[in-house]
């Protein structure tokens, strides 16, 4: 009996081992999101075995589970694309980042955690990480509006969208505002945080323009003014800051059906979209009618693993 016990415990003794020399870690820059905003991760992978590690051959080297509070297992709807070799040395971090919103269903508020699984394909291990906690919240309907898509050359109906904006108690006191496309179906097309706003404004009746871009202006501080604007595919095309200064900042369409800023004083800042001239003034009003364009200022695909130091 005791012979037939020994196998087990050095298996055990084995596993443990690997995971004290290879360590797996999900890092996330928030923990609160709206259901159907992108749910960006990173994996680290730590190597301390003293060996290179060859990764990411496999399709399945790096896989992901969800689970509930209730540690109900959330559906997949496809598997998060992860193949990409590289060469981990020793004493080395391997980063992996990417969004997994696309490949679960994540369609009801609560508590859920993230478990990573590498797969070392030369030891015939799998090292799992600590559960990664996170939220889906639910957010609070300000505004919406049907639009229709413009197709260069088309003469047929144009494609029904629908842009509406939401409040969400991102972390307690602390307010932010997302706006949501959805098909003529309501399925969610994009979700994005349009950024933080004070607890005791709303934001001006939103505008969309002749090419059916929306134009969005709310207060973001004491005496400032966040002016966004999007296009049906959910891209943001414009950022601006304005300041109350003498009088408040609002959105006014003029004689054209242009739709500009008017009162306050621009703000130029450095994150500006796009990005201002050196010799831009600060006081340069907003930009008339905006174009939509395939180009999206925000932040380019998830990017391959990368090493450094632990």
């Amino acid at each position: 009996m005791k012979l037939s016990s020994l196998g087990p415990a050095l298996l055990s003794a084995s596993l443990a081992s690997a995971s004290a020399q290879v360590t797996v870690e999900i890092t996330q820059d928030q923990q609160q999101f709206l259901e159907g905003e992108s749910l960006p991760v990173a994996v680290r992978v730590i190597n301390r075995s003293g060996q290179s590690l060859h990764l990411g051959a496999e399709a399945d080297w790096l896989s992901f589970s969800i689970q509930s509070r209730e540690n109900l297992v959330v559906s997949k709807s496809g598997e998060a694309p992860v193949v990409g070799e590289f060469e981990l040395e020793p004493s080395k971090v391997g980063i992996k980042r990417l969004d997994l919103a696309p490949y679960f269903q994540l369609d009801h508020p609560g508590r859920y955690a993230i478990v990573a699984t590498v797969h070392i394909k030369e030891w015939d291990r799998d090292i799992t990480s600590s559960p990664k906690n996170f939220d889906i919240i639910e957010g609070a309907k300000l505004w919406e509006q049907e639009i229709g898509v413009p197709q260069a050359g088309a003469t047929n109906a144009p494609e029904v969208r629908k842009y509406i904006l939401q409040q969400a108690n991102y972390i307690k006191g602390h307010l932010r505002l997302y706006l949501r496309v959805t098909d003529d179906y309501g399925r969610p097309l994009r979700v994005v945080p349009i950024g933080s706003m004070v607890s005791f404004g709303r934001p001006d009746p939103p505008q969309v323009d002749k090419l059916s871009n929306l134009h969005v202006l709310y207060q973001n501080g004491p005496a400032s003014f966040s002016y966004t604007v999007f296009n049906p595919d959910g891209e943001m095309i414009a950022r601006q800051v304005h300041d109350y200064i003498n009088s408040r900042p609002r959105l006014f369409v003029n004689d054209d059906g242009e739709i500009k800023v008017k009162g306050g004083v621009r703000r130029v800042t450095a994150n500006d979209v796009p990005p201002p001239k050196s010799d831009e003034a600060e006081d340069e009003s907003a930009p008339a009618a905006l174009s939509t364009g395939n180009s999206s200022p925000s932040s380019s695909p998830a990017s391959g693993p990368k090493s450094s130091k632990p």
